[in-house]
């Protein structure tokens, strides 16, 4: 739905062909849904002008010039192979108006009221007068939008009590509607948000599909499946699921299939001291001591003793070692049993931490990418499970609900920067310097396999401790690559409060995604004031505004002047297709870092955006100290 205040032509084309496939999406899923998954729809959706003129398809009032004068759509049932069509078909209606309020208060105004009760009764009179009534004609809804909002009015009632003066037939039909009409009216709600996506979860959504499903009730008569047995049935299936999932704990396991401790129903007092996320049914729980089998399609059987486990996001995360090389204490990462990723969105968050990160690093490292900014893959399989297993495949699954679990073990164990920053408070400026300049290294060489990271955030962000050499004693590693984005299919994780605009808005990554992520992640860690989201609107206008008043690059500037330079130059290429230049970056940051360099000046200037001179809109020059280590960024536009 387009979003501009402006009446003009071309948005009111916009706004009808949105509307179109609104109710299509709306129609065609209920149908398909309770009662009939295959055949044709028997629906169409006409404009109209006025009580008794002709329906148009949507195009063909546009390319007729009549755009002004519609005054919305209709849902019409088919009548055979019979083109023609008549008012008695209308199933619903729908009116599309510039504005439906009235005045500031957030209901309906009079006239749209009027406007809706007026061919409401039109409607109702058709079905009754006839001759083939195929639509019940006791009542009709009638839905009424704006470019925004939306609401539905339904009205009912005997006509047989209607008493036409053939003088005054509007004050007749008025009549009927005080005396024996009944008309109900729900609330005004928002329809779609400000990027104009349909809110499908949302209260104003569910009217329109409630009064939709009503609606082909009075055509076509009772669903196949009611809306109820739908819900019983969904509730079977994940019962059912559960069951076959749990079992009885097994005293001689290595692995211990946690139980439910009581009752459904039953009201229990928890244990402060224990972690709610643990208490989860359908997962595997590892303890401490406990020796884990891991068969690696590359490497054999490989055995991991667990050491310790944390919780991170969604994901079960432990620490431990191989008794092959037990000097060493590694990541390991417990999926989801394959047979439960449907029913729960948790156990999809799993498959994306084990399967895919598996998947990704794997790509990585046979296109030769190593960096000790990357994590790597030690090994990663399935569980073997104790006791006989009977899969009939190698890459099978038996019954038993631990067969087929996937693991991945990888390389190194750090802290969260989340947790660092709550325990330890913001960021100094040399740990800041650092940070970024790691997590620029480690973008940099996924960028040489066109692989982006799609979810940096302060949890997926770990800070190593490197006890091997003196020079370089702490390492900042992104992790969690599972969200990685290989090609232009791939989605990134969306986080309310770190990814980028684009990803926002569009649901894709521009080339520079990953590294407006990593200047809000440094404006986190530093001590930056980040407001909870609670939709991606409000995360839209915070970042435009943000942007606008440069409060980031201030706050970045009382860091660091290069931080601040840095911010300036991803701000000049936020949504745009030119990549980042990591190297000029990195060049600068490991200066700054390790305080390498000569003590004369260095004057620089590049182009801030990699491209044809006549599209780039700013000039960046930097003038740098090497000897303060100080960098100062200027930008001119170009004229």
């Amino acid at each position: 739905m387009p979003c501009s205040p402006l009446a003009s032509k071309s948005v009111k084309e916009d706004g009808y062909h949105a509307l179109e496939d609104f109710l299509h999406v709306i129609v065609n899923g209920l149908w398909r849904t309770f009662w009939r998954k295959s055949g044709p729809l028997p629906f169409s959706l006409c404009c109209f002008h006025h009580p008794g003129s002709k329906f148009y398809a949507v195009e063909k009032a546009i390319s007729r010039g009549r755009l002004e004068e519609l005054r919305g759509l209709a849902l019409i049932s088919k009548n055979g192979n019979n083109l023609k069509v008549h008012w008695n078909q209308v199933v619903e209606l729908v009116l599309f108006r510039q504005n439906i309020f009235s005045g500031n208060e957030l209901k309906l105004s009079v006239s749209t009221i009027c406007e809706a009760l007026f061919y409401g009764v039109h409607i109702l009179i058709s079905r009754c007068l006839s001759k083939s009534r195929t639509i019940s004609d006791d009542s009709v809804f009638i839905m009424v939008f704006d470019s925004k909002f939306g609401a539905v009015i339904k009205l009912g009632g005997d006509l047989s009590k209607l008493e036409l003066n053939t003088g005054d037939p509007y004050q007749s039909v008025a009549h009927w509607i005080k005396c024996h009409a009944e008309v109900l009216l729900s609330s005004v709600e928002t329809i779609w948000n400000r990027l104009g996506n349909a809110n499908w979860g949302d209260l104003g959504t569910l009217q329109v599909l409630l009064a939709a499903f009503y609606s082909i009730v009075q055509c076509n008569g009772p669903p196949r499946k009611s809306i109820s047995s739908l819900a019983s049935a969904h509730s079977l299936r994940l019962q059912k699921r559960r069951i076959e999932c749990r079992l009885a704990e097994n005293e001689n396991a290595k692995i211990p299939y946690q139980q439910d401790g009581y009752q459904h129903g039953e009201i229990v007092e928890l244990d402060h001291s224990d972690n709610p996320l643990v208490k989860n049914t359908s997962h595997l729980k590892l303890r401490q001591g406990e020796i884990l089998l891991l068969e690696d399609q590359h490497q054999g059987q490989k055995s991991f003793q667990i050491q310790e486990s944390f919780i991170g996001g969604n994901y079960f995360l432990y620490g431990a070692i191989s008794l092959d090389y037990p000097t060493q204490l590694l990541t390991l990462y417990v999926g989801a049993h394959p047979s439960r990723l449907e029913p729960s969105w948790e156990d999809m968050s799993l498959w994306y931490q084990v399967q895919r990160q598996t998947k990704v690093l794997n790509i990585l490292k046979h296109q030769g990418v190593s960096s000790k900014y990357l994590p790597e893959v030690i090994a990663s399989g399935r569980i073997l499970h104790p006791g006989p297993c009977k899969k009939q495949t190698p890459s099978g699954r038996c019954d038993h609900p631990w067969c087929g679990t996937p693991i991945l073990v990888t390389l190194p164990v750090g802290e969260p920067l989340s947790y660092i920053v709550a325990r330890d408070g913001p960021f100094s400026s040399d740990d800041a310097l650092r940070c970024c300049r790691d997590c620029l290294v480690a973008l940099r060489s996924a960028a040489t396999a066109s692989v982006q990271h799609g979810d940096i955030s302060p949890e997926n962000i770990i800070r190593v401790f490197n006890m091997q050499g003196t020079r370089h004693k702490v390492l900042y590693i992104p992790v969690s690559w599972g969200r990685a984005v290989l090609e232009d299919r791939d989605s990134p994780a969306i986080n309310l409060q770190f990814s980028s605009s684009h990803a926002l808005q569009h649901g894709k990554l521009c080339p520079a995604s990953d590294a407006e992520s990593l200047v809000y992640l440094l404006f986190f860690v530093t001590g930056g004031r980040m407001h909870p989201q609670d939709s991606i609107e409000s995360a839209l206008q915070w970042r435009e505004k943000s942007w606008a008043t440069r409060s980031i690059q201030q706050h970045l500037g009382e860091v660091s002047p290069l931080l601040k330079a840095f911010s300036d130059y991803v701000d000049s290429l936020c949504g745009t297709p030119y990549p980042v230049d990591y190297d000029i970056w990195v060049k600068r940051l490991n200066r700054a870092v390790d305080g390498s360099g000569s003590a004369d000046r260095d004057w620089k200037m590049w182009p801030s955006l990699q491209g044809p001179l006549e599209v780039v809109l700013n000039f960046h020059f930097m003038l740098e100290d090497r000897s303060s280590k100080e960098t100062f960024c200027f930008v001119f536009p170009l004229l």
